[in-house]
This record gives C-alpha cells, structure tokens and sequence, in this order.
C-alpha cells in the first residue's frame, strides 16, 4: 500500500510540481527507471517521452530540462533519506546509537518502506550512486548553490553532523565528516559493484553490512568510539 508522504523541494527545481498530478508521478516513476536503464547521458525527454507513451511537450511543462530533473530526483532522494533519519533515530537519546542507525540508514535507505507507488527506491538508489554526482558537479554549481537548489543535501549533512556533535562535541570536523560518510556510502557500493580494486569491501545481491561496517569502522575510529567487544 501506497503512503502519503509528499517530499517538499525547492520550487526552482520544477515548472510544475510533478507530486501534485498523475502524469508528473509517471514522469517521476519512468525517468527514475530510464536513467537507470540508459545512463543519464543517454537520457532525453525525447526517450522518456515514447517510453510513457506521451510527448516531450508534457514531459517540459513539469521541467526546464534533463538537468533540472537529475536535481530533482538527487534532491528527493537526499529529502527521503533525511526523512527516515527522522523517523528511525525519533527518541533515540544514546548519542552512540544514534549514529549507528543513521549509518545504517544512510546504507540501506534504498531497502526501507518502498511503499510510494510512484518512486522505486531501490532503482533510485542505484541512480544516486551513479548518476548522482552529477547534478552538482557541475559549473552552474555556485549559481544554483544561491537559488537553494541543494538545500536538502545541506539539510541531511546538518542532521548527521548535530549526531557526530553530540557524541563527541570537541570533534572539528562534523561537517566534513557527515557529507564523507554519505559519499563513502554510495562511491563504494558503487566501487564494490564496478570497480573492485578501489575498495576493500564486497557487494552482493544488494547486501550491504560490509559497507556499513566499514562505515563503522571509519567513524568510530575517528571519533575514538570504537565499539567495544563486551
């Protein structure tokens, strides 16, 4: 069953929001499943127009371009994963505890309550861990960082980063810190799935303790929080 859950994004990133109508959640849906079929390079509304059996006219009064809904899809994917951080660390006091679950939700977000009939998370996620970069690798990136398009990565760091605080309070680096675990979770699965000689930890069949142990590991270490044996 479907949720009722609308991800609230920036209104530059769209013409037309695609949450509030049928044809801008199949717009949503398809272009999740295209650019994860074809790579966005490929990608065109041309593509995602005959795939939804529709015109590219359709696809362009929800979207400036392919660009803009790259954005989109990066911004509602960090909007759901800061959303179930939320949801999962809700009157979690242990600072420890806390930042175990939100490492393992930032892993395994992809596997949590696929329930919105209009995004597949786990095909999303692979598009994130591919793709994702490059909707802010990019050299409009200081102009679009002024019209708050990335105001939800922004969000989800400042979250993780309150819990790296509050574990240790004199750590320097939280920031740095939140932004490296969430890229390190997505580059090695990534690393893992396609280039394995660049990580140390395995992927298969969308299992993924080892990079969240991995994760561990890294951040615990840092902080001088190693788990203990006991």
């Amino acid at each position: 069953m479907a949720i009722g859950i609308q991800i609230k994004l920036n209104e530059g990133l769209y013409l037309r929001d695609p949450q509030e109508t049928s044809l801008g959640k199949k717009i949503i849906k398809e272009s999740i499943l295209l650019i994860d079929e074809i790579g966005f390079e490929a990608f065109n509304f041309k593509k995602l127009a005959h795939k939804m059996q529709s015109t590219e006219a359709s696809v362009y009064r929800y979207f400036e371009n392919k660009h803009m809904l790259l954005l989109y899809l990066v911004s509602w994917y960090w909007e759901w994963v800061s959303y179930l951080i939320q949801i999962h660390t809700l009157n979690v006091e242990n600072p420890k505890r806390r930042l175990k679950i939100i490492i393992k939700t930032l892993v395994y977000a992809s596997k949590d309550n696929p329930s919105i009939d209009y995004v597949n998370e786990s095909v999303l996620h692979r598009l994130i861990i591919s793709e994702g970069a490059k909707a802010y690798h990019t050299k409009a990136v200081d102009e679009e960082n002024k019209d708050g398009f990335f105001i939800n990565y922004k969000k989800l760091s400042e979250q993780i980063a309150d819990a790296i605080s509050a574990l240790k309070p004199d750590f320097p680096y939280p920031h740095t810190l939140a932004s490296t675990i969430f890229e390190m979770a997505n580059n090695h699965i990534y690393f893992a799935q396609h280039l394995p000689r660049l990580t140390d930890v395995k992927v298969k069949d969308d299992n993924f303790d080892e990079v969240e142990q991995m994760l561990e590991y890294f951040v615990f270490t840092l902080l001088h929080c190693q788990e203990s044996k006991s």
